[in-house]
C-alpha cells in the first residue's frame, strides 16, 4: 500500500510539474506589427508594388521579448504555386535588422538583404498579374535572440534554416494586391 501511495504521489507531482511547464509555455509574446503604408489585411497601394515605385513600406514592431537581438523579415505571395510545388514567390528577405522601427524605403543600418525570387537582394514589391484577382502578400516578422551568420544575398531557405533555435517571437502582416497598373 505504501508503494502505491508513493507511486501515486510521484505521478501527481510529475503531472503538476508538466502542467506548470505547459502553462508557462503558453505565455507567448504579444509581438505585433503596424505600418502607415496600409492597414493589416488591406490593399497594398500602387507605390509599394513592382507596378508602381517599388518602395518598401515602413513597419513598426512592438511587443518583442527582451531577449530579442535582431529581426528578420520574409515577404512572400502565397497565391502562387511554382512548378506544381507548394513553393510560393519570395519577394523579400531581410535579416540582422537591429531595430523594431523599419523606415519606408530602407532598412536600418546594419541590416542585411537576402535574395528574392529574381536572385537579387532587396525588396521586390507586390506584382499580381491580374486586375480582377487579389493576391495575398504575407510579411513574416521574426524576433531573434541572435544575429544570423549569413552573407548578403542569402536565400529564404538559408535564412529559415539559420533561424532554427533562435526565434523568440513571430508576427505577420498581410496586404492584398491585384494588378493596378494604369
Amino acid at each position: 500500500m505504501k508503494t502505491l501511495t508513493v507511486l501515486t504521489l510521484t505521478i501527481a507531482t510529475l503531472v503538476c510539474a508538466s502542467s506548470q511547464a505547459a502553462a508557462q509555455g503558453m505565455q507567448l509574446p504579444n509581438m505585433q506589427v503596424r505600418s502607415s503604408a496600409f492597414p493589416d489585411g488591406g490593399t497594398v497601394p500602387l507605390r509599394f508594388t513592382s507596378h508602381g515605385e517599388n518602395v518598401q513600406p515602413d513597419f513598426q514592431i512592438t511587443g518583442a521579448p527582451a531577449t530579442t537581438k535582431s529581426y528578420a523579415i520574409i515577404m512572400h505571395d502565397i497565391e502562387v504555386a511554382l512548378g506544381g510545388n507548394p513553393d510560393d514567390v519570395t519577394h523579400w528577405v531581410a535579416f540582422n535588422i537591429p531595430s523594431p522601427t523599419i523606415p519606408e524605403g530602407k532598412l536600418p543600418e546594419g541590416s542585411v538583404n537576402g535574395n528574392n525570387i529574381r536572385n537579387q537582394p532587396g525588396y521586390m514589391g507586390s506584382g499580381a498579374p491580374l486586375k480582377d484577382r487579389f493576391h495575398h502578400y504575407v510579411w513574416e516578422f521574426y524576433a531573434l535572440n541572435a544575429n544570423l551568420e549569413l552573407p548578403a544575398g542569402a536565400t529564404r531557405d538559408q535564412v529559415l534554416q539559420a533561424m532554427r533555435g533562435k526565434v523568440v517571437a513571430k508576427a505577420a502582416y498581410v496586404g492584398r494586391y491585384a494588378n493596378a497598373r494604369p
